[in-house]
């Protein structure tokens, strides 16, 4: 050891750890690729292309409180979310992010060596968080189509005595549904059940959050990150049981949503119209692209409830797709590990910025997709 390392005492589990390595901003992009940020589509984070509501921004121009600390319990944002979502107040948490609502569940019920189930290919950070809090992760993978071994979890959770089951529905990266039948069946399971609802209101299907208080052993997180297009201003929330909240809001950060973002997050359930009519052209753009890629021998297509597509690449590395894709300004998400060999995700942009991704396909694979 070193003189600096031993005055420098890093955990080494953490020392060890990889690096997780998120998508950049649009500012980085344009400058890695030499182009002006105007002329790139981004298309790789599953960002809202229409960006946040009138009223929010509005509410952003207006705020004339930065200098005060915001409400610690959100009072006025649970109120609204409490309509939004339909179940009473004290049953939501909000915070900076849906990503602090899992921190500080792994807080809440992980003592080192306990055991969280995790089913990829899924969010990464659901594996990457579990380590930072001494927890052991069991990866129950999912099948071919993306679909749960739902067996292989009820097996996995009898013989580990695992605390959490954590799952994304719509799933990332595929956007395939948990059907409720399945969720119904894991809530069973002596455990509690995590249920990642970041794109439902894409899905065309109904959030589970209203049976949280009936269920004592559910959680759903939510965010307003993509279907409110606030992913710059991290606003997330969940619904939690109550005899789980009340021990959340003991270990809670006091002031950890800020008060740009609670303003923004109120003023955009006060323009629900607006973004719903948002939600709904993003849809109908990810329906698009999943038509007009199933036309292109390179790409194979999976079914998505959500506002991107995954697709298997062939005849050429997804890395290399995705480096053509960038030199023509279309910026998008590859994988290239283990349990997703060979993928590219495409976010559902306006049509105008599909036009794009699909023109560049075209001078990328030399040749059409068969459509018009």
């Amino acid at each position: 050891m070193t003189p600096i390392q031993e005055r420098v005492r890093i955990r080494s589990d953490i020392a060890a750890m990889e690096v997780y390595s998120p998508t950049t901003s649009l500012e980085v992009f344009a400058q890695q690729l030499g182009r002006p940020v105007e002329q790139l589509v981004k298309l790789d984070a599953n960002e809202n292309p229409y960006g946040s509501s009138p009223r929010a921004r509005q509410a952003l121009a207006d705020l004339r409180t930065a200098h005060i600390y915001p409400d610690p319990e959100t009072r006025h944002l649970r109120a609204a979310l409490s309509q939004y979502v339909g179940v009473p107040a004290e049953y939501l948490l909000a915070g900076a992010g849906s990503d602090e609502l899992l921190i500080l569940l792994l807080q809440l019920f992980i003592e080192p060596g306990d055991t969280i189930l995790n089913c990829p290919p899924t969010f990464g950070m659901y594996s990457f968080d579990a380590p930072l809090f001494h927890a052991r992760v069991i990866n129950i993978p999912r099948r071919a189509d993306f679909s749960l071994d739902v067996d292989g979890i009820e097996r996995a959770a009898l013989e580990s005595n695992a605390k959490l089951l954590i799952l994304c529905s719509p799933n990332n990266p595929d956007g395939s549904l948990i059907p409720l039948e399945t969720v119904e069946r894991l809530l069973k399971l002596p455990l509690v059940v995590v249920l990642d609802e970041a794109y439902i209101e894409f899905s065309g299907t109904e959030s589970m959050a209203r049976r949280v208080p009936e269920m004592p052993n559910l959680i759903v997180l939510r965010t307003f990150s993509k279907w409110a297009g606030l992913a710059g201003l991290r606003v997330g929330y969940g619904i939690f049981p109550l005899e789980i909240i009340t021990h959340l809001w003991k270990i809670k950060q006091p002031y950890s949503l800020n008060e740009a973002a609670d303003a923004a997050a109120r003023a955009s359930l006060n323009d629900l119209p607006v973004l719903l009519a948002n939600v709904q052209k993003i849809t109908t753009e990810r329906k698009r692209l999943e038509r007009e890629l199933a036309g292109f021998p390179v790409l194979t297509p999976y079914p998505s409830r959500s506002n991107f597509v995954l697709c298997q690449v062939n005849g050429m590395t997804a890395k290399a797709l995705r480096q053509a894709l960038a030199a023509e300004g279309v910026v998008v998400r590859y994988y290239d590990k283990a349990d997703m060999r060979n993928f590219i995700r495409i976010s559902a942009g306006t049509p105008q910025q599909t036009d794009v991704l699909l023109a560049a396909l075209r001078k990328i694979t030399g040749g059409d997709n068969g459509r018009a």
